[in-house]
């Protein structure tokens, strides 16, 4: 399916030589280039909620009995904002 797209001048030259730094077409090269950024798109979409967090939970345990009795409130305090529903 044709697609036209325009590119500015500095884009047009990195294409240009990425492509024949590679040895294939300035085609093959966009092609492969949104292919790759489709899949880490999509990959981004796939993660589960957790994964979006893992960094800010601690792998060892908090040692804190009350995280599923406070967990919302805690997670506020975390990220410094307040309940909008109160």
């Amino acid at each position: 399916m044709p697609v036209s797209v325009r590119l500015d001048r500095e884009t047009e030259a990195a294409l240009e030589k990425v492509a024949e730094s590679l040895g294939i077409s300035k085609s093959a090269a966009i092609k492969e280039s949104i292919r790759e950024f489709c899949a880490r798109a999509l990959e981004r979409d796939r993660k589960r909620p957790f994964d979006l967090l893992e960094d800010l939970v601690e792998a060892e345990g908090s040692g804190r009995g009350d995280l599923s009795v406070r967990g919302e409130e805690i997670l506020r305090a975390r990220f410094g904002r307040q309940d909008d529903s109160r």
